[in-house]
Order: structure tokens, then C-alpha cells, then sequence
């Protein structure tokens, strides 16, 4: 909402001392530390969200792209260098979150969390950035934040002291607890008073006390993507189309709510990593899909709340100063917060019959009785029959009559004025219609106020022209918009009227909203429910269009038949589906196949059914379980960066540092090739040393390369495994030319296809003489390679154990067989072992 109008924005020129924009002109131009108080305002660029946006379920894509959050990241000195304090709010939601992290020399935390926030604006104290002495953090958040706006404050604002006490003033009583996790992080404390004193500043009003909900993050509870794997997999935006649905975001988000839409988001750059959760959210999907009237119940009640956030964050400020317009903004506020409260009965109703803990445990919360009193207490004051309704004529005839009559006697009379005066204009417009003879009607848009409509060709007009009389004439196609001299009077008297009842509805309407804030808290719990629901109803959703599977958790990264889950959705038809299998002994497999045989497809496919399971949803897949991953790593793409002036190889050995520094045992590692921007021997080299390292972690590798030298180091490690995607050879009708044929299925071994970039390069246009050319001479280079090493029978035999021992291992910890099966099965296990092993039979 709109507190105040812009031009008396600075009340006083002292409050804040920010860093004037002379004094960081002495900075690289990256750092546009322009503030509220020097000439360029632009930084107050309506940082308030306007409640003009429909906030109906039509707005749920869009809601999220605008950019509401401001961020304050302050970073410790000397010795705690690398300690990392943030606090960030959103300025259409009031809730605080603060975090405070140790991070590395890389800043890859900060910098992830600082691209999931998409923040407006970053504040930063002066001493970070001072000209000359910028700080390694300033530097890379203002390199990978280019288009954002920076804001230095005084380092005297970042203080841990006043950020507590702040804390202890706005936060809601009942999440309180909070005190107990922050008392001792200083950073985040002082991010915090910096970040809620521009705050209070930029929006021109202060924040309720106890209404501000308070939360602290750590980094630890929810898997790390960095940005650049994110980009990679288009998670959220589709990398050649940035309005395209094609993402993973698009395949999902069948939401009904802006705040249910913002939450998936969210959870999809963040997954989870605690099974019982994921569990618990899996089994609320599982409910869904079977009780149908539990889901078009809950679906029909969702999809009628508006967006419980960003009414909450307006309901919760109090402007410093009064104006009509933030009259007008708190009345509809409230309306909004009666229709919102409304839902809840109806919502409880259709939680009634479920069976899952999760759900029951949002019935039980709703059963709060806050949700009772804080509507008793909106309808002694309220009529029943005011609701939020669609238009802005409708929308302004709830505000005129919201308040019940009898509370106050000037407000009736000047509701009696508003009416007469309306039924005047109409009155009026009869008039005219009769005089001139002609089809006008009343019609009403909030930039013009009342104005006269008409349907007519200008064949039917006197002369083809309206009579002079009427001003302000536009024509769309047949209709004619107008209004008269004696109408622009009448819409100001109007007006007036208006901005009486406003004020006085106003002053009943804070008088009510101060008796309310004290149950302010279950209103954070009802939109945290909302748009929790929303997003496992859209889970749901999603798993009907489509034959998902739910997905189990365990030490083994298994799927049967999976497929590209976006792939489906462009293809609209279901793509070809591979099995994935991976384990503790198992986990690095490379993967090898012609161009365009379906590699980088298959890659992304085992990356996002990963992140499918670990944020509560189902998998596309026949059967599949998965190991929960902490981090997920890609390197995919040959693409150089001019902005950073890194060329193609200088963007691989970037990414490829990046994932050694920071994978652990539980990640998942995607490489789509690597070594390709330099020489094939060089390349070879780096492959094989990254892929050794790599080897040496429990981390789940898979590696799709064109060196086929790479093949053979399973020859050496026998937790590597070799795959190929396969091709068929068609002869063409003519019978002189052999095609590809791609069958995009995934076989055990490596490929055995010679050549292929040959024939790719033979299907574009490229002239016959070159292609003869390039086969005599890779025929001449193949030859003068040296023999490839092959595995002696002593190799075979430690792989063929080693194999066996980790099929023994793994079927010890999660074998649900019984005892004929399983013996069954271990007989099998030894078939197998014999085969591979025949040297082992003389032995025995």
C-alpha cells in the first residue's frame, strides 16, 4: 500500500545519516549508493508495493516477479572475517528472516541465498565499500548483482544492541522463542537494526509492536543449489525465453495463491533435506490423490484467499502520516482481512475428514480462537454483507458503506451526501440522454471518476459530431467516451464527499485494528497453512496430468523408467525412459554416446527428479528411491562469459574448482563434459585427474564425456561404471547413405560408435570433399594411438568381489525380502559372481 505521498517522504533530513551519493561517487559506478536524502531520489522509486495489483489467483505468476525485498548483509572483521550476518524482509510480507553463517572464501552461500531472495535493493554499511578499501563480499555481491540497487548506511546502524531491542519490541509474542536463537548472533543482529531502520525510513511509517514475525535460518536445513545449477537445470526460468513456462517452476505450479506460488519457488531452489518431513509432506500428496473430495474441497477454499501475505505486511505498518490514500488502503485492507477470515470455517470444513499428521495438524491450528474474536470483533464495526468484490466501482461502494450506520452520525450524513450525489449524476445523464436523443449510459473508471458511455456509429450523430456541449471526447471502434463541464463538477463534489467518509471510516477502522494486533500472530499461521496447502494441492495436481510415482528415501539412488519431467510438458507426449542406479560402491558412472543421443537430457533428468523427491513431490519415474543430497552440483554448457572476461575453458575450470571446493559426501554431481576449450590431450588429463579426485568422495557422480580414454579408469576404480546411449544405423531408401537413428536408451558399457562427430557433421551442409578429408586423417591419427590398456584377469577378479561385497552390504541394510526370496536372491548374487569371475572356479 501507499503510505503517504512521495514528496513528504523525509520528515527529517537527520534521522538516517546515509552516505551521501557525492562521497560514494568515488566508488566504481557498480555502487549506486544513492539514498533517500541526496538530489537523485531514485532509490525510493515506489519501493511500496501498490495493493493495485489484482490479488486474485490470476496474479499468481506474476506476484512473485516483482521484487520487494531489501537486504542487509553484513560481514565480521578481522579474525571473524567469513562470519556472515543477513537479515532481508519483503516488503509484501511482514516477516523478518535473519541468518548467520560462516561462509568460505568464495561467498558461495551468501551469494546463493542472495539470488533466491532476488532482492530490490542491498544495504551494506560504508566501511565495506569505502573507495580503495572495498571489502572481497561488496565486491562479489555488486559483481553478481549488477542490476540491483545498492545502498550504503552508516557502519553506527549496524548495531547488534538496538537490533535486539528491536526484536523485543515488533516480534509477535508467540514466536518470541526467537530470542533464544539470535541473543548470541551478533551479525544478524545488527543487519537486522540497520535493515528495519531504512525500512522504516524509505516506507515513511513504523512497524505495529508485537506484529512482526521473526524467524532464524541457519544454512543447514535445506539443500544448497547454487545459482549457476539452478540457471542450468531451469529450475525457474527458462534460459532461452524468460516468460517461458518451460521450467521446472512451470511443470509444478498449478497454484491458486500468490503466497502458495512464492513458497514453491522457494522450496524448489531449496529443497529439504530431513526425510521425516519430506516424508510427512509425500504422505499429505498421497491423501490428495486418493480422497478426491478432500481435494476439489480444499482446492475450491484455496483458490478464494487473496494473498494473505502481503495483506498482513499492510495491515501491520502504521503510516507516520495520514493521507487519503492510505485511509482508502487500510479500509480495503480490512475488508480484505473479513473475507480472508471468512475462509476459515469453510477451509476447516473440508480438513475435517483427513487423515494424515500434517494435515490434521493444520485442522488442530485452525482451531485457534483468535481467528473467532478478531472477527467478532471486525463485525460489530462492519456490515455482514461487506466483501471484497471484483471492479473498482463495487470495490468503492464497500468502502463507502463498510462501517455499520450509528456508530458515528457525520459519517451517516455524509454517506446520505455521497448517495445523493451519485444519484444526481445518474439522474443527470438521463437528462442528456432524453435532450439529445441519444443511447448514453453511466459508466465509471477509477482514473476518470463518472463519465458518459455511448454505443453508436457516428453515421446516427448530427453532423457525424457529438454536440459541444461535451468535453474530453475518445472513441474505441463504436463507443464514445465523454464527460461534460456540469459531470467534471459534480465528480468533484463527489470526490470531496468520499474523502470525508474515508477519514472517518479510517478513524474507526485504526481504532479496530489497535484492539487486534494483540491476535495478529494466527493470522501468520492461517497464510503460512495457505500456501502450504496450495503448493502440496499443485503437487497433486501435477501428479494427475502425469503417471508420477512416489518416491522412497534410502542409501541408493534407484529409478526405474524415468523421464524429463519439462521434457513431457513441451513434448506433450511422455519422452523415453531410462533406469538411473547408483550406490555407496556404485557412485560414479560415466556416460558416453554420440551428439544429440539424449546425454545432457538424461543428466538434467536424474537432477530434477532429485530435487522432485526432496521438496515433497512425486517423481516421473516407474519406481524410484533416492538418497538425500545436500548439495547439488552442475556443470553443464559451453558457453564463455564476456562479462567476466572468462573464456570457454577459463567458465569450465571455474565450475569445476567450485564443485571440488564444496562437494561432501552427500552431493550430487552433475558434469556434462569438461576439457572441451582446450586441446584433447590437456583435456583428457584435466578429465581424469577431476574424475579421480571426485572418485575418492562418497558424492554420486555422473559424468557425460566425448574422451572415450576416460572409459577405462573403471579399469582401475571399481566404483566406476560405464553406460552408453544407443544409436541404430538405418540405410536410406537409395541404399547409398547410412543414417542415425537415435533410440535415446541407455545400455551398460561404453560406446562403441567410432566417429560420430563424422557423421554429425556429414547430416549439416558442410561440403562432401571436407568430410573425405577429415575421415582419411582421423583414420591416419587413430592408428598412431597407442593400444588401450586392457584389465588383466587379476583386475577382473578384484572388481568381480568387490561388486559382490557391495550387493552383500546393500542388501543387509535394506532388504525387505523374505527368507525364501532372499535366498533366492543370493543364490543369484553368486551365479552372477561366478560368471564375471570364471578364474575363481579352479580356486575354490
Amino acid at each position: 500500500s501507499y503510505f503517504g505521498d512521495r514528496s513528504s517522504c523525509v520528515e527529517n533530513p537527520n534521522t538516517l545519516n546515509l552516505t551521501s551519493s557525492s562521497s560514494v561517487r568515488a566508488l566504481n559506478s557498480t555502487c549506486i549508493g544513492k539514498t533517500p536524502l541526496s538530489s537523485s531520489r531514485s532509490v525510493c522509486r515506489s519501493h511500496t508495493p501498490l495493493m493495485g495489483y489484482s490479488v486474485t489467483s490470476s496474479s499468481a505468476v506474476s506476484a512473485h516477479t516483482v521484487a520487494s525485498v531489501i537486504v542487509a548483509v553484513v560481514e565480521g572483521r578481522g579474525l571473524a572475517r567469513g562470519e556472515v550476518g543477513m537479515a532481508s524482509i519483503d516488503l509484501k510480507n511482514p516477516e523478518m528472516t535473519l541468518s548467520q553463517f560462516a561462509d568460505n572464501t568464495t561467498y558461495a552461500k551468501v551469494i546463493t541465498k542472495l539470488k533466491i531472495l532476488t532482492p530490490l535493493e542491498i544495504i551494506m554499511s560504508n566501511t565495506a565499500c569505502d573507495s580503495g578499501n572495498t571489502t572481497k563480499l561488496f565486491s562479489l555481491i555488486t559483481e553478481h548483482f549488477k542490476n540491483v540497487t545498492f545502498t550504503t548506511v552508516q557502519r553506527k546502524y549496524f548495531n547488534e544492541t538496538k537490533g535486539l531491542e528491536y526484536i523485543e519490541q515488533l516480534c509477535a509474542s508467540e514466536v518470541s522463542t526467537i530470542f533464544m536463537e539470535v541473543q548470541s548472533k551478533y551479525y544478524c543482529l545488527a543487519a537486522a537494526a540497520a535493515l528495519l531502520k531504512y525500512v522504516e525510513f524509505i516506507q515513511n511509517s513504523v512497524y505495529a509492536p508485537k506484529s512482526l514475525k521473526v524467524r532464524f535460518q541457519g544454512s543447514e536445513k535445506t539443500a544448497m543449489i547454487d545459482s549457476s545449477s539452478a540457471q542450468n537445470l531451469e529450475l525457474v526460468i527458462n534460459n532461452r525465453d524468460s516468460r517461458n513456462g518451460h521450467t521446472l517452476l512451470g511443470v509444478l505450479n498449478y497454484t491458486k495463491t500468490p503466497g502458495g506460488s512464492r513458497r514453491l519457488r522457494s522450496n524448489i531452489l531449496e529443497p529439504l533435506v530431513d526425510a521425516e518431513t519430506i516424508n510427512m509432506r509425500l504422505d499429505c500428496v498421497q491423501e490428495l490423490l486418493q480422497d478426491e473430495e478432500l481435494f476439489f474441497g480444499l482446492q475450491a477454499v484455496i483458490s478464494k484467499f487473496l494473498d494473505t501475505e502481503q495483506l498482513l505486511s499492510v495491515l501491520v505498518q502504521i503510516p507516520k502520516q495520514d493521507t487519503v490514500k492510505t485511509a482508502e488502503s487500510k479500509i480495503t485492507n480490512l475488508i480484505y482481512l473479513k473475507h480472508t477470515l471468512e475462509l476459515v470455517e469453510p477451509l476447516k470444513a473440508a480438513l475435517r475428514s483427513c487423515n494424515t499428521q500434517l494435515l490434521k495438524a493444520y485442522y488442530n491450528s485452525l482451531e485457534d480462537t483468535r481467528f473467532g474474536i478478531i472477527l467478532e470483533k471486525i463485525t460489530t464495526v462492519i456490515n455482514d454483507d461487506t466483501r471484497y468484490t471484483k471492479g473498482c466501482l463495487s470495490m468503492r461502494t464497500q468502502k463507502c458503506y463498510a462501517v455499520k450506520p450509528n456508530i458515528n452520525e457525520f459519517l451517516d450524513i455524509a454517506r446520505r451526501t455521497y448517495t445523493e450525489i451519485v444519484d444526481d449524476i445518474a439522474g443527470m445523464i438521463t437528462q442528456l440522454a432524453e435532450k439529445y436523443n441519444l443511447p448514453m449510459k453511466t459508466s465509471f473508471s477509477s482514473a476518470r471518476g463518472f463519465f458518459i458511455q455511448m454505443n453508436a456509429d457516428c453515421s446516427t450523430l448530427p453532423n457525424g459530431q457529438l454536440p459541444s456541449e461535451f468535453t474530453k471526447i475518445t472513441k474505441m471502434k463504436n463507443t464514445y467516451s465523454f464527460t461534460s463541464a456540469d459531470l467534471i463538477k459534480m465528480n468533484e463534489r463527489c470526490q470531496e464527499s468520499l474523502r470525508e467518509i474515508y477519514h472517518m471510516t479510517y478513524l474507526i477502522v485504526c481504532k479496530l485494528l489497535n484492539e487486534i494486533y494483540e491476535h495478529i500472530h494466527c493470522l501468520y499461521k492461517l497464510s503460512d497453512i495457505v500456501s502450504m496447502l496450495d503448493m502440496l494441492l499443485s503437487f497433486a495436481h501435477a501428479c494427475t496430468l502425469s503417471d508420477y510415482v512416489r518416491p522412497e528415501f534410502t542409501d541408493t539412488l534407484a529409478i526405474k523408467q524415468g523421464w524429463h519431467p519439462i521434457l513431457e510438458k513441451i513434448a506433450m507426449e511422455k519422452p523415453v525412459s531410462n533406469n538411473t542406479y547408483l550406490t555407496e560402491g556404485n557412485n560414479f558412472v560415466i556416460i558416453t554416446g554420440p551428439n544429440m543421443s539424449g546425454k545432457s537430457t538424461y543428466l538434467k533428468q536424474i537432477a530434477l527428479c532429485q530435487i522432485m523427491a526432496q521438496i515433497g513431490s512425486y517423481v516421473p519415474a516407474e519406481y524410484c528411491s533416492f538418497r538425500i543430497a545436500e548439495q547439488i552440483f552442475t556443470r553443464i554448457g559451453m558457453d564463455d562469459d564476456i562479462e567476466t572476461n572468462a573464456s570457454t575453458f577459463m567458465k569450465e575450470m571455474k565450475e569445476i574448482t567450485y564443485i571440488i571446493q564444496n562437494a561432501n559426501d552427500k552431493s550430487l554431481i552433475i558434469i556434462d563434459e569438461l576439457g572441451r576449450g582446450t586441446s584433447a590431450e590437456e583435456g583428457i588429463g584435466i578429465c581424469y585427474a577431476a574424475c579421480e579426485y571426485l572418485l575418492n568422495l562418497k558424492a554420486f557422480t555422473l559424468f557425460a564425456t566425448h574422451f572415450l580414454e576416460l572409459c577405462h579408469i573403471d579399469a582401475l576404480y571399481p566404483n566406476v561404471e560405464n553406460y552408453h546411449f544407443e544409436v541404430q544405423h538405418v540405410r536410406s531408401s537409395a541404399g547409398n547413405k547410412e543414417k542415425i537413428a537415435y533410440t535415446y536408451t541407455l545400455s551398460k558399457g561404453y560406446t562403441e560408435e567410432k566417429n560420430y562427430g563424422l557423421k554429425a557433421a556429414e547430416v549439416s551442409s558442410l561440403p562432401s570433399s571436407i568430410i573425405l578429408d577429415a575421415k582419411e586423417i582421423t583414420n591416419h591419427i587413430a592408428k598412431q594411438i597407442l593400444h588401450r590398456q586392457k584389465s588383466t584377469p587379476e583386475m577382473v577378479k578384484q572388481r568381480a568381489v568387490y561388486h559382490l561385497a557391495m550387493r552383500l552390504v546393500q542388501t543387509a541394510r535394506n532388504s525387505r525380502l523374505d527368507p525364501d526370496s532372499l535366498r533366492i536372491y543370493l543364490k543369484g548374487l553368486k551365479k552372477k559372481y561366478e560368471a564375471s569371475c570364471p578364474a575363481s572356479d579352479e580356486q575354490e
